[in-house]
């Protein structure tokens, strides 16, 4: 059972709430007699807000129950029970010692004392409290089964303490699994399983041990320092500074909590920056952006393969293949399973024309996830292109790049294009070459030009390969009426190179 959880709460208020509904039946020997109007007032409201839930408003009731009537261990005892629903266990201690002094018999109250310091994990005083109820009440079942328990648990308590110091995390864990469930409020037995579970790498479950020590400890400064640590650890930014603000809120001046704080506020600042510039295709902007998250922290490694991967994905997309390969196998060597680290190193090999060792990376990409649309259709697009590239390449055809620019191939053409105008060459088979030269020259400009043809063919399909259209026939581009020789014999080159 959790002492954070609501569910956990709301069973004990029922508890504590049936509980004194219970001391008012029974009235404990007619204690409440002889008690002035004004304090039996406040009493009776009590009781009322808290059997409604209201418990910081019953909790003024009784205090001004106590200071009108400090001699009446009653009151005291209903003062604890509301703090120990509103999670005061420190500040219900006093008011149950103060009961037990003003009437030693009340086991009712021991019982809960006892209750208390079990959670605490003070076994010692708790075994004294259940031993007493035990010999006022000999069959008192619930003291008879907590007495019971305390012997085993701090049997487990030592052996916890034994296998940390012999670095046998695991069995820590499992040592101190029955001490956390019964002393829920012992700070100290979930600060040693934190340190476990830290130490096998378990740093969620670390943090979960932590949470509620910030809590039962006032003021914990340390708690939210080393859970915004672990979070930072985790590469999870945003929960790291949201703990590091809690921390600074009770010491504006601590010095670890601000010197975290600036870090982790000017990386997550970056983080957030990098990732909207990738989103709006600003892909200069996003490598300036990552190369400053890795000099903000080169030795967090989560944040460092985040930093890695924006450098792979924009260099991928900025067709910087060396770059792109380069990071993209950084991340994946440090992330196996990154399938978009992998797509874009696949992107990669494609803009680098290395088609095969798309193939592969994507195939190994689907290996991890079978169902992911997005590789199948890269995966795709690469075996259309490796297809693609055992036939005409327009790129080639003009010498340029595959991220080349309307300008670039234009330029490129008319350039080959006189080259290799049939006109300027002699019959027979230098005129030959120059003629299939000539027409490959101005299937490329067709394609490259036209932005409809060239992401068909930038997808491995040839708009103008009649292999690759439904009832194609005849030369790859006199079927859609284009004749690069003109109509009529005797070949009469003209063409127009805008």
């Amino acid at each position: 059972m959790k002492p954070e959880t609501s569910d956990y709460w709301s069973r004990l208020v029922r508890s504590f709430t049936i509980l004194l509904l219970t001391c008012d039946i029974y009235n404990f020997n007619g204690v409440v007699e002889g008690v002035n109007p004004e304090v039996e007032q406040h009493l009776e409201m009590g009781k009322k807000l808290l059997a409604a839930g209201q418990l910081a408003d019953a909790l003024s009731h009784y205090h001004a129950a106590v200071d009108g009537d400090p001699d009446n261990y009653l009151t005291y005892f209903r003062r604890a029970t509301v703090y120990l629903a509103l999670g005061k266990s420190r500040s219900a201690l006093p008011d149950l010692d103060k009961v037990v002094k003003l009437k030693p018999d009340f086991t009712a109250a021991r019982m809960q004392r006892g209750n208390v310091l079990l959670k605490q994990g003070k076994l010692d005083e708790a075994l004294l409290d259940f031993n007493e109820v035990i010999s006022r009440e000999p069959n008192n079942e619930e003291a008879i089964g907590k007495a019971n328990k305390i012997a085993p648990l701090k049997e487990n308590v030592d052996l916890a303490k034994q296998y940390l110091e012999y670095q046998d995390y695991q069995s820590v864990i499992l040592a101190l699994e029955e001490p956390i469930e019964l002393c829920p409020w012992d700070t100290g037995l979930r600060e040693m399983r934190a340190d476990a579970f830290e130490a096998i790498g378990e740093l969620f479950k670390a943090i979960s041990d932590i949470r509620p020590t910030a809590k039962l400890i006032p003021d914990n400064q340390k708690a939210y320092l080393r859970m915004a640590l672990l979070h930072y650890r985790m590469g999870e930014e945003e929960d790291s500074l949201n703990q590091i603000r809690e921390c600074l809120k009770l010491d504006p001046d601590h010095k670890q909590c601000h010197n975290h704080y600036k870090v982790v506020k000017k990386l997550a600042k970056q983080l957030k920056d990098a990732q909207d510039l990738k989103m709006q295709g600003q892909y200069d902007e996003c490598l300036s952006k990552a190369k400053n998250i890795i000099k903000t922290d080169p030795d967090a490694p989560q944040f460092v393969v985040r930093a890695k991967s924006y450098l792979c994905h924009c260099h991928s997309k900025l067709s910087n293949v060396d770059e792109s390969l380069k990071f993209c196998s950084e991340v994946i060597q440090m992330e196996p399973q990154n399938i978009d680290a992998m797509m874009d190193k696949a992107e990669a090999h494609i803009a680098n024309e290395d088609y095969e060792a798309a193939i592969q990376e994507l195939q190994a990409a689907q290996e991890i996830d079978e169902n992911s649309r997005r590789v199948k259709e890269l995966l795709q697009k690469a075996q259309k292109l490796e297809k693609q590239s055992k036939k005409r390449d327009y790129y080639k055809i003009l010498g340029v790049k595959r991220n080349a620019r309307k300008k670039e191939i234009l330029k490129a053409y008319r350039k080959l294009a006189v080259k290799w105008h049939p006109d300027k060459h002699e019959d027979g088979p230098e005129k030959e070459k120059a003629q299939k030269m000539f027409i490959d020259l101005a299937a490329a400009k067709e394609v490259l030009t036209d932005p409809e043809k060239r992401e068909r063919f930038d997808s491995g399909e040839d708009p103008l390969d009649p292999e690759d259209q439904q009832g194609g026939h005849g030369h790859p581009f006199f079927h859609q009426g284009f004749n690069p020789f003109g109509g009529g014999g005797g070949f009469s080159f003209k063409f127009n190179f805008n």
